[in-house]
């Protein structure tokens, strides 16, 4: 058994423990105080997404990483276009005053999950055409910018700050990846600081859960509900829990219980060695992860993308455990393979699928060289990382 099978095996069972940690907690965090078919339903709907999720995920695994270097502005400009449908009048489906959702007959989802994996996808892209011209301003960096101008502000109108922040969050870590000079860091972080702060100038509801927030530390009384909920069911339960299915803040007192705040159940009933457990498989699955692109060329299409969308996975994951621990202002990011499944799901099961194809030791690297006039002639894979190539 070669080391790729052996960390593949590994990386694919710790992601395995998580959606099966997931289901026995979806079902457990929707029982209510008077047990009924209610919480059948939403343990069979979330069976019924996790299957196309898996589906979707084995498609992904299939796909070799030339096909996605080459679909990469497709997916781009399809999410551009669901992005827009969202905000169209009868397309959008406005929840609690947030129109995030496309409305297609039964069919419900949230584009801006899927950007996600369009974002990192065409600016990795980006990164292999243009290597030898980051240094330069106009030609090099202002074109990776454009990808982000253009699909953020379409997350920031729906309302979606958080998932907006974590977008750019991403694309920050691609291009740390791709060896983006620190310098336009700084430049960009003196850009971007001052426009986020603007935001929450704009939506004084935002503003509100800072401040809210920030009270929280000095007067339990005085934190938003969400959180002293949430920080009650974590005290609730302990070192070893109140077992298995008999939590009592799910039963209407916790909000989110099967989605959001599904990590504050697990500590009510499972008490400390369960939510450590979870931390410990989300820690084994990032550096197992890790180990299972760091034989990938450095650079290349295929690293870049892999450790990007594991880095975006596991960040999700300690954004929701900050969350639910009161260690970040609250916000509305579900916990990866374990909350009530929806597009979250499905798409975090397609980013393991990618994250396990690009990882494959039997492709051949797409390297960071500038494939701009070759793409142009040919649309057979370009910039294969071989010596002699590299030196035609």
């Amino acid at each position: 058994m070669s080391n790729y099978e052996r960390d593949r095996g590994l990386f694919l069972s710790l992601a395995g423990a998580l959606v099966c940690f997931g289901i026995v907690m979806v079902y457990s965090a929707s029982i209510t105080s008077w047990p009924t078919e209610f919480e059948q339903i939403y343990l069979s709907r979330h069976l019924v997404r996790l299957a196309i999720g898996v589906s979707l995920a084995y498609v992904c695994y299939l796909i070799p990483p030339r096909i996605w270097y080459q679909l990469a502005p497709a997916i781009f400009v399809f999410t551009l276009l669901l992005l827009a449908m969202v905000l169209a009048p009868g397309l959008g489906k406005t929840v609690n005053g947030a129109q995030r959702w496309l409305q297609l007959g039964p069919l419900r989802f949230q584009p801006s999950d899927l950007a996600k994996i369009a974002l990192p996808l065409l600016m990795a892209r980006m990164l292999c055409r243009r290597r030898d011209r980051l240094n330069h301003w106009i030609r090099g960096t202002v074109p990776l910018m454009l990808p982000p101008l253009l699909l953020v502000p379409l997350v920031v109108v729906e309302p979606d700050l958080g998932t907006s922040l974590f977008l750019l969050l991403g694309c920050a870590i691609l291009l740390f990846a791709g060896g983006w000079p620190l310098k336009y860091f700084i430049v960009s972080g003196s850009l971007v600081v001052p426009a986020v702060g603007y935001l929450f100038i704009l939506k004084p509801y935002q503003l509100q859960r800072i401040t809210g927030f920030v009270e929280s530390w000095n007067n339990f009384e005085a934190a938003p509900y969400q959180l002293k909920q949430s920080l009650i069911s974590l005290g609730s339960g302990g070192t070893w829990g109140t077992g298995l299915g008999k939590g009592w803040q799910k039963l209407s007192f916790l909000p989110e219980a099967n989605t959001d705040f599904v990590f504050a159940v697990i500590g009510e009933e499972l008490g400390l060695m369960g939510t450590l457990t979870v931390v410990a498989l989300w820690l084994g699955l990032f550096f197992v992860g890790v180990k299972l692109v760091r034989h990938l060329e450095t650079r290349s299409f295929e690293q870049i993308v892999a450790l990007t969308f594991l880095c975006q996975l596991v960040m999700q994951a300690i954004i929701n455990m900050a969350v639910v621990t009161s260690l970040v202002p609250p916000k509305g990011i579900p916990l990866p393979l374990l909350s009530y499944g929806g597009t979250n799901l499905i798409v975090s099961l397609m980013t393991l699928g990618l994250i396990v194809n690009l990882a494959r030791p039997e492709h051949k690297s797409i390297s960071l060289a500038d494939t701009e006039s070759t793409d142009k002639k040919s649309s057979k894979p370009v910039a294969v990382s071989k010596p002699e190539r590299g030196a035609a």
